[in-house]
């Protein structure tokens, strides 16, 4: 195993970890805004702060600088503006702007179909063109099949942003899913070309959940879509230098599966129907 990718990971995690504790100061001091502007109730009705997203955004790219090219700067692209187009989802729900009913890519693609163009919807625009974005500075596409990988790799960013936001309904449950994917991104058997590059990138989103989950798992504050969206896609950077076609298609159906079946069902109620799952959920909670 290269000492490189190792150094790098290290250097993630404490850039990551490092920034997230720095930046949580600074914004319980100095809430962009005002502190009400972040307020929001959980599904217990408690008042939490959704300032953790915005911390967990600049953090997890914090640590993608320690990445090596071109991860480094997909990193940052993917950190920074689904953070960004997460931000605007969560602002506009506090403003009262976000439009009634439309919930789920089924609710949100129903107003456009009938000429309304919600909050929502311009995420969803949003975070695809940032996952594009991302997969453009990995592929760098000449070819039609450098095309195609690229296609494929934007849409595997944009879905990982969105997935991750899905889980973000309990306590800690977003920030948990989030570390153990991270570490399974890194994990790799000696030599593998895949880990070592996505190791970095793993780990600053390594690094950032370290360091909100403790006021997550305790309610006092959430990711929101500012953080959730932000966390997912730079997983699905970690994906990208993990895996080449094969392995991306297989992630990205995992991906759609996932996202298809929460129109359906609640994973909150397939989590607590499951014991092994609901106790790993519940897990560091209060």
């Amino acid at each position: 195993m290269s000492a490189v990718p190792v150094l790098r990971a290290v250097l993630a995690v404490a850039a990551a970890r490092g920034g997230a504790r720095r930046l949580a100061g600074l914004a319980g001091e100095h809430p962009p805004g005002g502190a009400r502007r972040w307020e929001r109730r959980n599904h217990r009705g408690h008042v939490v702060t959704l300032l953790e997203g915005p911390v967990a955004a600049l953090a997890v790219a914090a640590g993608s600088v320690a990445a090596a090219a071109p991860f480094r700067s997909a990193g940052l692209v993917a950190a920074l503006g689904a953070g960004a187009f997460g931000a605007l989802d969560d602002l506009t729900e506090r403003a009262g702007d976000r439009d009634a009913g439309a919930r789920g890519l089924r609710g949100h693609f129903a107003a456009l179909r009938r000429g309304r163009v919600t909050t929502g919807t311009w995420k969803v625009l949003g975070i695809g063109a940032t996952g594009l974005a991302a997969a453009v500075a990995v592929e760098r596409p000449r070819t039609p099949a450098q095309l195609l990988d690229t296609l494929t790799g934007g849409a595997l960013v944009a879905g990982s942003a969105n997935l991750l936001n899905l889980l973000d309904l309990r306590p800690g449950r977003a920030a948990k899913v989030a570390a153990v994917v991270a570490v399974s991104l890194a994990v790799g058997a000696p030599g593998s070309r895949g880990a070592a590059a996505a190791r970095p990138v793993a780990a600053a989103v390594l690094g950032a959940c370290s360091a909100v989950l403790p006021d997550d798992l305790a309610g006092r504050s959430m990711l929101g879509d500012t953080g959730a969206n932000a966390l997912g896609a730079v997983l699905g950077v970690a994906a990208l230098a993990r895996w080449r076609r094969p392995g991306r298609l297989g992630a990205l159906a995992v991906v759609v599966g996932l996202t298809l079946a929460s129109e359906r069902v609640s994973f909150s109620r397939v989590i607590e129907a499951q014991p092994l799952l609901r106790e790993l959920d519940r897990l560091g909670r209060p």
